[in-house]
């Protein structure tokens, strides 16, 4: 008899959780900035560059100033690392400056000015910070939301921003200002533009952006002339997102050539493809502080020419798809940028004028899991801040597409497209809301005549189907739907517009006389056309969805009883909390 050997100890814990693939992304786009674990041994002992990185006497000030008594912090989750540090500095000099001015009288302390609103010295009307330690939406996104859990007063966003106009809370933007080697920024400028007479705007990620000053001015010095760094503004929707630029310079945007120090958002190069001539990037990926700390010189980064043909090719891919999509999702990926809910009512309308039917859904951080689970969507379009916007990769059952994207392809402009694109909301003022879509002004005005010449008319309608004819020569009259990409053709492209035929349909006068049916009307009946499945006697394509093609339609969907048994006496079951069940009623139950 064979004694069974023992097994060797797992060299591995088994696979309890989800693989580490599988991990939600941020939708936030990918920026050049610090890591938690790089900010962690940059400022580990070095206070004064770690104050100035994320303004804490500046932050003291705004909040004092304010008069703010619930303050959060928003981090992006790269940051989160240094956060309880963070608070510890702003706790400490919001102490100190309270002690001084009551000791004081007023009298001005190196974190306040004359605008300072006098301290409380009530314990419980000190200041607060709250630590937001998850975002609901991007990370460049102020999250208003979880602010207002804590009853917040303002919101201080640390790191990058999208910059995108908040609704309720004051907010305090603070950098993160990243180190950058000027002397190498400047060699390569100068190896990409040669002639200091070119045309050139500079720009830089919200972390780079207070070297630019400094970056222009030693360029001038060496002869360019022709540069113009636009200062930051919270405007999305300007003709350079967040940019304020001059009059002068916006007529005549498509001579310059623009100079972005860090990579830029996807939104930003779309944006500026065809607004500027050229675009080029400087990298900050190689460390930036080598030259300035005297050490061995760095090579100098090669600005990179950006190129956005391939992107805008995919995204034209996904304008054909959504062109035939009957049923369309709209997500809801903010609640903080103002106006979001104009452009949520003007989806809805240029959805339902295109024949299309449109379903609302409130997501946090969009990924292609949450978006699978309903397959009778067609296509999704997000409404979020102008960079989150954007959303790419191959991993989405069904495309993603911007607000401004949808208006093109709904209007049929996707075959003429200019490549022209913005990510703010203010592109539906161009697309589909002014005016009718695409095919759909014909429609509408076919239906309305039609009313008018029964009603006032007084066309003879005979054998009761007049309805029916006119709801054929309507179908009938609409230009046919394919596919760009297989040219197969689409019937079901508008389900809506069949619907809105009928609801249209007018009532006969009180005088007219309703004909009679005949003996063969009464003996068959006709069923009805377009036959959909009906919520509350609106038409619902997700009904039908659910009703035709889906396999499992619920619990208990997947079981077949093959003789109908009679049903069971309804009993009164359990009651009571986990420690002390009671069977029966009342007092006299028993306890278990």
């Amino acid at each position: 008899m064979t004694t069974p050997q023992p097994q060797p100890p797992p060299t591995q814990a088994p696979i309890l959780s989800t693989p580490e693939s599988h991990i939600f992304e941020d939708p936030t786009p990918t920026s050049s900035s610090t890591s938690a674990s790089a900010f962690t041994e940059i400022y580990r002992d070095n206070e004064a560059a770690f104050r100035e990185v994320f303004e804490i006497e500046r932050t003291v000030r705004e909040v004092m100033r304010g008069g703010y008594r619930r303050v959060a912090l928003q981090f992006p989750d790269g940051m989160l690392g240094v956060a309880g540090r963070v608070v510890g500095a702003l706790e400490g000099d919001v102490g100190a400056a309270a002690k001084v001015v009551l000791q004081n009288g007023q009298k001005q302390s190196p974190v306040t000015d004359s605008k300072t609103k006098t301290a409380n010295p009530d314990p419980d009307k000190r200041i607060r910070f709250y630590i937001l330690a998850d975002t609901s939406y991007g990370s460049c996104c102020v999250d208003e939301i979880a602010a207002e859990h804590v009853s917040a007063d303002v919101v201080i966003h640390y790191g990058r921003s999208c910059l995108s106009p908040t609704t309720r809370l004051p907010v305090i933007y603070i950098y993160t200002s990243q180190p950058l080697s000027l002397p190498t920024a400047i060699s390569s400028f100068t190896q990409t533009f040669p002639d200091h007479e070119e045309k050139v705007l500079l720009m830089a990620d919200i972390t780079y952006q207070i070297h630019i000053p400094k970056l222009v001015e030693a360029l001038r010095e060496l002869g360019y002339t022709n540069l113009t760094a636009p200062e930051v503004v919270r405007d999305p929707g300007s003709v350079v997102p967040n940019r304020k630029v001059e009059e002068g310079v916006r007529e005549r945007l498509g001579e310059y050539v623009l100079w972005h120090v860090a990579e830029p958002p996807k939104a930003l190069l779309l944006t500026l493809a065809a607004r500027v001539r050229e675009m080029y990037i400087y990298p900050t990926t190689v460390s930036q502080t080598s030259s300035d700390s005297g050490d061995a010189p760095i090579p100098t980064p090669q600005s990179v020419q950006a190129n956005t043909s391939l992107l805008l090719r995919r995204r034209y891919a996904l304008l054909t798809t959504l062109s035939t999509a009957p049923i369309l999702g709209i997500l809801i990926n903010t609640l903080s940028v103002s106006d979001h809910l104009t452009a949520l009512s003007s989806l809805k309308k240029m959805i339902s004028r295109a024949g299309k039917k449109s379903y609302t859904f409130v997501v946090g951080k969009v990924n292609a899991a949450k978006l699978a689970n309903f397959s009778e969507i067609g296509g999704w379009v997000v409404v979020g801040c102008w960079e989150s916007s954007l959303i790419e990769g191959g991993d989405f059952y069904k495309g993603v597409v911007t607000p401004f994207e949808l208006g093109v392809a709904l209007r049929g402009m996707g075959r003429g497209w200019d490549g022209s694109w913005r990510g703010d909301f203010g592109g539906l003022d161009d697309y589909g809301i002014g005016e009718e879509s695409s095919g759909m002004g014909e429609g509408e005005g076919k239906e309305e005549g039609v009313g008018e010449e029964e009603g006032g008319n007084g066309r003879e309608q005979t054998g009761g189907s007049g309805g029916d004819e006119d709801e054929d020569s309507e179908s009938e009259s609409e230009p046919p739907v394919y596919d760009l990409r297989t040219g197969r053709y689409i019937s079901n492209s508008r389900p809506m517009r069949s619907t809105s035929t009928a609801a249209h349909q007018p009532s006969q006068s009180p005088n007219a006389i309703t004909p009679q049916p005949s003996e063969a009307s009464k003996s068959l009946t006709k069923r009805a056309k377009g036959d959909i499945a009906t919520i509350n006697g609106a038409v619902s394509p997700g009904a039908e969805f659910l009703r035709t093609q889906r396999t499992w339609t619920g619990l208990g969907s997947d079981f077949v009883q093959e003789e109908r048994e009679v049903a069971g006496v309804v009993e009164e079951g359990r009651s009571g909390v986990a420690r002390g069940y009671v069977v029966g009623d009342g007092e006299g139950g028993e306890r278990r």
